[in-house]
This record gives structure tokens, C-alpha cells and sequence, in this order.
């Protein structure tokens, strides 16, 4: 059962031997109420990545945009790594790319 008086930055509350004051500064209460405001500001901010981490993991991922199947998205031309082994391996590159 405390008493919270502003204005005089005292909180009284009764004890076993009488009334028990607590007093402030205005600087500590300037400094406790922008903790508050901080950490209130810190709490929206966690809520709102949270919503909008639930709506990412709602959304329907593209088909193509999945691991597994790569398509490429402009022409592509195979160029051999050694051209004396037809069957060696082979890069993609751009189809529009310049020769030099």
C-alpha cells in the first residue's frame, strides 16, 4: 500500500516502525522515464518484426525461386572447359554476352 507522490518525487509506504519515505532526483526520474519509454519503443518495434515474420512464412513461395529447380532466366550457351574433349565438362554463360 505505497503512496506515489509526484510532484516531491517521494514514495511513502508503512513499515514495522512507521512510515517509510523514498526519495528522487528529478534527473533519476528524467532517466527512469526514458528507460521506459525505450524499452516500451523496443517492445513495438520486436511486435511488429514479429507480425511480419508470420506474414513472410504465410506467403506461397515461387515455384521457380525454389532449391531444385534452377532454371536459368535469360538464354544461356554452353562453352566447353577443354574444347578437345567434346564430353568434358561445360560452363553456362549469357547468351548476350560479348565474345571479346
Amino acid at each position: 500500500m505505497a503512496v506515489p507522490n509526484y510532484i516531491y518525487l517521494k514514495l511513502k509506504m508503512s513499515g514495522p516502525n512507521g512510515v517509510i519515505t523514498i526519495e528522487s532526483t528529478y534527473k533519476h526520474a528524467y532517466d527512469c522515464n526514458v528507460e521506459c519509454i525505450e524499452y516500451a519503443e523496443a517492445l513495438v518495434e520486436a511486435e511488429t518484426l514479429i507480425v511480419n515474420l508470420d506474414q513472410l512464412g504465410s506467403e506461397v513461395p515461387d515455384s521457380k525461386r525454389c532449391a531444385g529447380t534452377f532454371e536459368p532466366m535469360e538464354a544461356v550457351k554452353l562453352v566447353p572447359v577443354d574444347p578437345t574433349c567434346p564430353n568434358d565438362r561445360a560452363l553456362r554463360i549469357s547468351a548476350t554476352l560479348d565474345i571479346k
